[in-house]
C-alpha cells in the first residue's frame, strides 16, 4: 500500500467513482448507455463493450483527479488495459486516481431480512492478483432490508471477518453494508447497523484500518461517529437508486460523508454522444457529485 495513496483517500477533497458493475448488472449499465442486448452475443463481447464504456469514462478529461480521489473497478476491468497500461496503473500513473477492486461474488438468498455475501473461496488468489495489479483497496457489498438484529449482526460480522483477510493482504477494505432505500424501517436499520459497526471498529488493532460505504442515512449525520473513528480511513455513500439530484441533495446534509456513486455518475452518458457531448455530460455529473461531497 502506498502511503501517498492512503493520505489522499483519507484527507483530500473529492469522491470515489464506482465503475464496478459486474456480470449481473452489466446489461443494465450498457442499456442505460444506449447499447442494447442485440449488440453482443456472449459474455466476452459484453465485457468488451463495457470496457470500452469504462475506458471512455476514465480517459475523458472530465474524469479529473481534482474531483475524483479513487475509482472502484470490476475484476475484468482490472485485468484489461487502457492505452497499453493495466487499468489500475493507468488510473494511478496517468490520472493520479487511486484504484479499488470489487471482490465480492454477489449476494446470497435473503434470510433474516438481509442478504450476506456469497462465499469467496478464491479471495486469497484474487488479492494476490490485486497486489500484482497495484490495487490499493477493495469493495464488497451486503444488503440490509429489515431491522432484524440477527441479520444485521451476520452482515457486519461477515464484512469485518473478510475485511481482516483483506487487511492482512496489505489492502484497505471498503466495507459496504447497504441499507435498501425502499426499506419501510430504513432509519431503524441504520441505527442498528451503526451500533454493530462501532462494536467491530472498537475491536480493531491500531494497524487495522477500514473504509465504509453506506446508504445515505434517513436521519442526517447518523454516521458522524463512524466518520470520526480513528480506525476509519473514510466513509463514502452509495447513491442506492436515488437519482443524481436527489442523492446529491441528501449527501450535502451529511458532514464528512463523500460520494461513491455509480449510476448517478453515468446516468446521462450515451454511446452515441460526440466526444464533446460525452465529456460535457460527464463533467456536469462529476462537478455536481464533487460539490455535494465537499
Amino acid at each position: 500500500m502506498q502511503q501517498s495513496q492512503f493520505d489522499r483517500i483519507k484527507n483530500d477533497k473529492g469522491f470515489i467513482a464506482a465503475l464496478d458493475q459486474s456480470g449481473g448488472s452489466t446489461p443494465k449499465a450498457l442499456a442505460a448507455y444506449g447499447v442494447s442486448e442485440d449488440a453482443f452475443s456472449n459474455q466476452e463481447e459484453m465485457f468488451d463493450l463495457v470496457h470500452q464504456m469504462r475506458t471512455r469514462i476514465i480517459t475523458s478529461p472530465a474524469f479529473d483527479p481534482k474531483y475524483i480521489l479513487g475509482a472502484i473497478l470490476f475484476e475484468q476491468t482490472m485485468d484489461s488495459k487502457i492505452e497499453g497500461l493495466y487499468t489500475a496503473d493507468y488510473l494511478a500513473e496517468k490520472k493520479g486516481i487511486v484504484p479499488f477492486l470489487k471482490v465480492d461474488k454477489g449476494l446470497a438468498e435473503e434470510s433474516n431480512g438481509v442478504q450476506v455475501m456469497k462465499p469467496m473461496p478464491e479471495l486469497d488468489e484474487l488479492l494476490k492478483r490485486a497486489n500484482e495489479r497495484h490495487i490499493f483497496g477493495t469493495k464488497m457489498r451486503s444488503v440490509i432490508k429489515e431491522p432484524n438484529a440477527e441479520g444485521i449482526k451476520a452482515v457486519v460480522d461477515q464484512q469485518f471477518e473478510v475485511g481482516k483477510q483483506i487487511i492482512a493482504a496489505g489492502l484497505v477494505p471498503i466495507i459496504e453494508p447497504e441499507v435498501d432505500i425502499n426499506s419501510p424501517e430504513k432509519e431503524k436499520c441504520e441505527e442498528m447497523l451503526k451500533a454493530e459497526i462501532l462494536d467491530h471498529l472498537n475491536n480493531l488493532s491500531e494497524d487495522q484500518n477500514v473504509m465504509l460505504k453506506v446508504t445515505i442515512p434517513t436521519k442526517t449525520n447518523t454516521y458522524k461517529e463512524l466518520i470520526d473513528h480513528p480506525r476509519v480511513v473514510r466513509v463514502v455513500a452509495l447513491s442506492g437508486g436515488y437519482s443524481t439530484d436527489v442523492a446529491n441533495e441528501k449527501l450535502k446534509e451529511n458532514d464528512g460523508l463523500i460520494a461513491s456513486f455509480s449510476r448517478a455518475l453515468s446516468q446521462d452518458l450515451n454511446v452515441n454522444q460526440s466526444e464533446e457531448e460525452f465529456n460535457a455530460e460527464l463533467e456536469k455529473a462529476v462537478q455536481s457529485i464533487y460539490e455535494a461531497s465537499i
